[in-house]
């Protein structure tokens, strides 16, 4: 899913901003038991590639999230998100590869860095490193009980073909990704 900043200004520009919205999307993540598998953190959006939550709605989620970074960073009278949010379902695991890929590369093609690895406020370095960010991510380095190191697409977008195949497993449920306009 994309969710854009209020007239798509950039209220995530500072680095404090975009910390802000990982701690709150980690918070989300647990309060709503939803998986991420891929986001980044833009100066006026947010790209997000997450499962449906096991508590409530994505829609109930979402506004959660949207409104706890409101107020911890503009407070309560002012207008910080855009109302609406643009969402695609993801069915298969080729779709899952593209959408996490186009979702790393955000940065790059914005020209605001040369490699995905050298924005910080993204799922990217998890997958080039295993190294945990402040938002848990899916993947092959901290697969849950419902998903092994397999079944994670974006292993396969980031050098790790084989992890499907060795593993014999099918791709994991549907995911939602909005992918909004650049």
């Amino acid at each position: 899913m994309t969710f854009s900043c209020y007239r798509r200004l950039p209220l995530l520009n500072s680095s404090r901003a975009k910390r802000m919205f990982e701690g709150a999307l980690e918070q989300a993540r647990r309060q709503y038991r939803f998986s991420v598998t891929a986001y980044v953190v833009m100066p006026e959006h947010v790209h997000l590639l997450v499962s449906e939550p096991e508590r409530a709605t994505l829609a109930v989620a979402l506004q959660a999230l949207k409104q706890s970074v409101a107020r911890r960073l503009v407070g309560d009278g002012e207008h910080f998100w855009q109302a609406r949010y643009y969402d695609f379902n993801v069915w298969s695991r080729m779709k899952r590869i593209e959408k996490a890929r186009y979702i790393h590369r955000n940065p790059v093609k914005r020209g605001l860095v040369e490699k995905p690895e050298e924005w910080r406020w993204s799922s990217f370095n998890h997958y080039a490193t295993g190294v945990e960010g402040m938002v848990e991510i899916e993947s092959e380095w901290t697969g849950k009980e419902t998903r092994t190191a397999g079944d994670h697409p974006a292993g396969e977008a980031y050098g790790a073909g084989e992890l499907w195949r060795r593993h014999g497993k099918a791709p994991p449920e549907q995911t939602k990704l909005g992918w909004g306009t650049l």
